[in-house]
């Protein structure tokens, strides 16, 4: 698959399946942090020994195929433009850390991008596997076997006491995020995510932003993943998540239903002001977009909205971003010239959907 068409599509072709608890559950992803034995670990690496992995990659997994995980293509970040590293960032396809590194780093992407192995990040090997919806289990299974996969010819840095060995002491152990994106309009509006937040991060969990670490909740999209690797096996992990994200998504559904026979009208007003708002404006910032993206998205799982499919709304997500409007645009655009863009953009995809 070429590096353009990584770039054209907003979506990802996995996100356009529906998943269970779709509605509040947008994506789940496990990705396994793993390091070649005998080379040392990219925080200390030397040039030579970090191009010694990458030509690893590439000779042994580039344009092969597992499963359904077809044509992996390798994807070097020396020889990408600032805006394509961008739009790979905001496709969830490779870190903001990833991006930033100039040389011997690259990115093993699946055709239908639901696998990512991102190289010589602060590992070596980070696999990144996704899937729609609530499934952590489903996720969790296949990240196994396609991990199985690669130590056929890999031969990883393990310990028999402490686990799989990695650059940050607290992805030792089982070297596992598991994680889930979730819409929490509801918390949101009623604050009560506020309350919430701190109690998750005392059972282990931490909830962060749309891009993970140092990212802030945009749109009302919250990362819930957990912070312990040690001392517990990858089961454990995912149902320890599993519980909480059970909770939240009860918790979610609950507020949802009492805004709707509470303050029925006042939120039919806020939702159809943030549909008009993108209909009909003609400048429009990024914050105030997912903010009228995620509005709608509840308008449409409440029922006051019919004529819409959520589908354009996770495209809109996207490719209201930064790196996917100057890709569009082919140059780099000003803060403003992005807000002009970005307005127009959504105003043609909702006459489209029409």
């Amino acid at each position: 698959m070429s590096l353009q068409q990584f770039m054209n599509e907003a979506i990802s072709p996995w996100m356009k399946e529906e998943g269970p608890d779709s509605d509040i559950v947008m994506s789940s992803r496990i990705r396994l942090a793993r390091n070649f034995d005998q080379i040392p670990f990219p925080i200390i690496a030397k040039e030579g020994e970090l191009n010694e992995v990458l030509d690893f990659m590439e000779k042994n997994y580039e344009e092969k195929s597992f499963k359904n995980y077809t044509d992996f293509s390798l994807l070097k970040m020396k020889d990408l433009q600032p805006i394509e590293k961008r739009v790979l960032v905001e496709k969830h396809l490779i870190s903001p850390h990833l991006a930033e590194n100039q040389e011997e780093s690259a990115a093993l992407i699946s055709s239908n991008e639901q696998v990512s192995v991102m190289v010589n990040e602060e590992d070596h090997i980070r696999i990144q596997l996704y899937f729609p919806g609530f499934q952590l289990n489903k996720a969790l299974e296949q990240a196994f076997t396609f991990d199985d996969w690669l130590e056929e010819k890999v031969n990883y840095a393990f310990d028999e006491t402490r686990g799989y060995l990695t650059s940050c002491p607290t992805n030792v152990g089982t070297g596992m995020r598991a994680s889930v994106m979730m819409h929490l309009p509801a918390l949101a509006i009623t604050q009560k995510i506020n309350r919430m937040i701190p109690a998750i991060n005392q059972l282990g969990l931490v909830v962060r932003g749309i891009y993970g670490e140092g990212s802030e909740a945009i749109g009302n999209i919250f990362q819930i993943s957990n912070q312990i690797t040690l001392g517990k096996s990858e089961q454990d992990i995912v149902q320890d998540l599993q519980s909480v994200v059970n909770q939240l998504i009860e918790q979610e559904r609950k507020e949802r239903k009492v805004l709707v026979e509470q303050s029925e009208l006042q939120l039919e007003d806020r939702i159809f002001r943030s549909y008009g708002t993108l209909k009909y404006s003609r400048i429009i910032e990024s914050k105030e977009a997912a903010k009228c993206l995620s509005d709608v998205r509840l308008g449409i799982d409440v029922g006051f909205i019919e004529d819409i499919s959520k589908t354009i709304l996770n495209e809109l997500m996207i490719l209201t971003q930064p790196g996917f409007l100057q890709q569009y645009a082919k140059r780099i655009l000003s803060p403003q010239e992005r807000d002009v863009l970005r307005a127009s953009l959504i105003r043609e995809r909702f006459k489209l959907e029409k």
